[in-house]
């Protein structure tokens, strides 16, 4: 499944945020090690997906991990890891602090964990698994009956994949780099970007399979007044992803609750959903297009987008470098667990 016919010059260059990457793995040099953590099958011969590694790998400082692309047909969400990514190599050629800062720090980037179904155009990897509905993690309480994930048929959207099957390859991939990478550490933080809902930019942290309240609710409370005093007049709305919708199979949820549990420290799942629709809503002709939805398709909106974006990243970085200056402690956590269920849960829809 390509997009729509009047988008076939722009089908031919689906996978260029690939060609990129191969282009910052070899400008990273020493800087960056680059790990080809399993390969997919497609029409092009089978497509590498990557993880990038720089810094500290030592478990007793923080890490941060960024992913994109996880849905193959929201290729701005690739875009904004590719860029903060060149950022951090262009840097690092004369940022000294920067340098230092990687000394006590481990950075992990995946800008690309659905090569498939980038290069076919589609939200799903290519045998019609959405990624984000193929962990084995159920959703017991009341949610939209498709939206939530489907053993229907892969030919729907929200295919959650068979019953009792394996994950996907990309899944596995994705986990055991989070595994190895993320959850080793004392303090992590990882952002997974994607695009396509609503008209305001969220920043979302689990549970998606419950509305039950996260345990590193003072964490993310004292995150997110960080975020409002340090990034002025920001446009992102701070919030759980159970407000909006609930759903089956969400990887995030699973690594936290199912991988996060045996691990020690604190783990901080957070996803970047751009509001595509303001997009849309800035151009109808997008929704001619199958990617305009998704994507921003003139360019100084997309290169507005990558500048807010790659600003926050930034932001998260040295909010996980710092985390013990920020952190909550003692009698602390108590009072801001019940500010955050006052503000997040009291009102829940």
């Amino acid at each position: 499944m390509l997009p729509f016919d009047d988008d076939m010059e722009v089908a031919r260059g689906w996978l260029q945020p690939l060609d990129e990457l191969r282009d910052l793995i070899e400008l990273g040099g020493d800087c960056a090690q680059a790990t080809v953590v399993c390969t997919i099958p497609s029409a092009r011969g089978r497509l590498p997906m990557h993880a990038i590694t720089m810094g500290n790998p030592d478990p007793r400082v923080p890490a941060i991990g960024v992913f994109g692309g996880v849905h193959g047909l929201e290729r701005i969400g690739t875009e904004v890891v590719l860029a903060f990514l060149r950022g951090l190599l262009s840097r690092l050629r004369w940022d000294a602090t920067l340098g230092a800062l990687l000394e006590r720090l481990r950075v992990v980037l995946m800008p690309l964990v659905n090569p498939g179904g980038m290069l076919r155009g589609m939200r799903s990897n290519p045998q019609g698994v959405d990624l984000m509905r193929n962990a084995p993690i159920e959703c017991t309480e009341r949610a939209p009956p498709m939206l939530r994930g489907q053993r229907l048929s892969r030919h729907l959207p929200w295919y959650r994949g068979a019953s009792g099957a394996s994950m996907e390859i990309e899944a596995q991939a994705l986990c055991g780099v989070v595994q190895r990478e993320l959850l080793s550490h004392s303090f992590a933080i990882s952002v997974d970007c994607h695009s396509g809902f609503g008209l305001t930019d969220r920043i979302w942290f689990p549970y998606a399979h419950t509305a039950r309240p996260i345990e590193e609710l003072p964490e993310l409370l004292a995150l997110s007044d960080l975020l409002d005093d340090n990034l002025v007049h920001h446009q992102y709305r701070f919030e759980p992803q159970s407000r909006q919708y609930l759903a089956h199979g969400d990887l995030w949820d699973y690594l936290h609750t199912v991988c996060g549990a045996r691990q020690e420290g604190i783990f901080l799942p957070l996803t970047l959903e751009m509001g595509s629709w303001l997009w849309v809503k800035k151009n109808p002709r997008q929704m001619l297009s199958r990617q305009g939805l998704f994507n921003p398709l003139i360019q100084h909106r997309q290169h507005r987008v990558l500048r807010r974006h790659v600003a926050l990243l930034e932001f998260f970085m040295r909010v996980a470098f710092n985390h013990v200056r920020w952190s909550p402690a003692g009698a602390q956590r108590g009072a801001l667990r019940d500010a955050a269920l006052a503000r997040w849960y009291s009102t829940m829809p």
